[in-house]
């Protein structure tokens, strides 16, 4: 059984949410997208990405390669644009079949699970996660740096041969869930706090994500907010 709680927020400085999801259950596919680009080009573009990753598995198409897909329908689409500004997005999708589960990602967009103990599934796609894999840069000092939002990778600016999905896969069973969440989330809030609200048995899945996009807009609220809460029974 699958239980699930979604939200977005436009946030407290932004006009536009750029920020998509999707959340269906009879299909086990869950995914969030932050677009980016100027005028309504992240709007495009993150819903574009949703839209072609959703027909393609209703199709019957493993995760990763309907992510494939999103990137090379994409870029095809902005190389036909006029505008100069860039289009893209970030991704990060959860797919439930029979008693498995996978997981990608593209960006910056992260993907959590918890059951046991709750961690980070995904790994950023970013100029900072370099820096910190490179021994250059101290994970403590990450959430504060000056580039922490530039990323490496990205469905639309990334060509799709160069493109690089991050992907997971696991057993499904009684007791994990999953928080796929969009950075203007993470922005304010460490490990901690999501974890803290995440595991709270006593709240259901979507009171769970109430909490944490008004947790969210009280730590930063800088950014969109976008969260989907999956929790197998």
């Amino acid at each position: 059984m699958i239980e699930f709680g979604h939200g977005t927020h436009v946030g407290l400085r932004r006009t536009r949410n750029e920020d998509t999801y999707y959340a269906d259950p009879s299909l086990g596919l869950f995914l969030v997208a932050d677009g980016m680009g100027g005028h309504q080009h992240g709007e495009v573009a993150s819903a574009l990405a949703r839209d072609v990753v959703v027909a393609e598995v209703r199709n019957g198409a493993p995760l990763i390669d309907a992510v494939r897909t999103a990137a090379s329908r994409l870029e095809a689409h902005a190389r036909k644009s006029r505008d100069a500004l860039p289009m893209g997005t970030t991704l990060a999708a959860l797919r439930i079949r029979d008693e498995s589960y996978e997981l990608a990602w593209v960006g910056d967009s992260r993907i959590y699970a918890f059951g046991e103990q709750f961690r980070q599934v995904s790994h950023d796609h970013s100029l900072v996660q370099e820096l910190i894999n490179a021994g250059r840069l101290d994970p403590e000092l990450a959430a504060r740096h000056p580039q922490r939002n530039v990323l490496t990778q990205a469905l639309g600016i990334t060509t799709a041969e160069q493109i690089h999905i991050g992907v997971a896969r696991g057993a499904c069973r009684a007791g994990i869930g999953f928080l796929l969440c969009t950075d203007g989330l993470t922005e304010g809030l460490d490990d901690a706090a999501l974890a803290r609200l995440v595991q709270r048995t006593d709240l259901a899945a979507q009171e769970c994500v109430d909490h944490l996009l008004l947790d969210g807009l009280e730590a930063s609220g800088s950014d969109n907010l976008t969260v989907i809460l999956v929790r197998l029974s």
